[in-house]
């Protein structure tokens, strides 16, 4: 893994004029509650304990839909082999360019887009699929339909043995990955506000 201190100083660095990590995720709650979900970021051990089965030595893709303000992004690349590549994608302007300017690792790209068009993103970065998909939005009350298209997408868009990793609040999420995962296991991480649904959805 790499763990240079001037890589990990340059990742987080953060150019003046640029908002706080907790200025940017209230304000766009505020202006996005459907899509951001949540009031705070994630807790460390929510991101240790979802990070936890994911075997880095043979990830070359990791995909993030929703990332916000980079909570789960830093320790991605932290955790993350130099040849790999971490893309993520958001519907919220704001946020990509946020993560634009505070996060210069070279194995990184914020994507302006939609996750039900995963598939064509991580064609268009020269890969035919992703070895793990991470998920913070919240399925339950995204607008019609698009729930279901992002599932369809993801279990696509992953190779045989990735998984589409999940946090959620309500346990409906479930529902979205039943018709396509059938090795689904779950968790609770109490240490968060509020406590989070974990999945990990395995393509057989």
């Amino acid at each position: 893994m790499p763990s240079s201190t001037t890589a990990t100083r340059r990742a987080r660095s953060r150019p003046a004029g640029v908002p706080s990590p907790w200025q940017m995720f209230f304000s766009g709650f505020l202006k996005h509650p459907v899509m951001v979900g949540s009031i705070v970021p994630s807790s460390d051990k929510l991101i240790r304990k979802m990070l936890g089965p994911v075997d880095w030595a043979n990830c070359k893709l990791f995909v993030e839909y929703g990332p916000g303000v980079g909570t789960f992004c830093r320790p991605i690349l932290d955790r993350m082999a130099p040849d790999a590549k971490l893309v993520v994608i958001d519907t919220n302007p704001e946020f990509i360019q946020y993560l634009r300017h505070t996060i210069t690792d070279p194995r990184f790209c914020a994507v302006l887009g939609s996750a039900d068009e995963v598939e064509t993103i991580v064609a268009d970065h020269g890969f035919e699929k992703a070895d793990y998909v991470l998920s913070g939005l919240p399925f339950s009350t995204l607008p019609p339909g698009v729930g279901p298209a992002i599932a369809t997408a993801t279990h696509a868009v992953l190779r045989t043995g990735g998984a589409f990793l999940v946090y959620q609040f309500s346990p409906k999420v479930k529902d979205f990955l039943t018709p396509h995962f059938d090795a689904i296991d779950h968790d609770m991480e109490w240490w968060n506000v509020p406590p989070a649904q974990l999945y990990w959805a395995w393509k057989a």
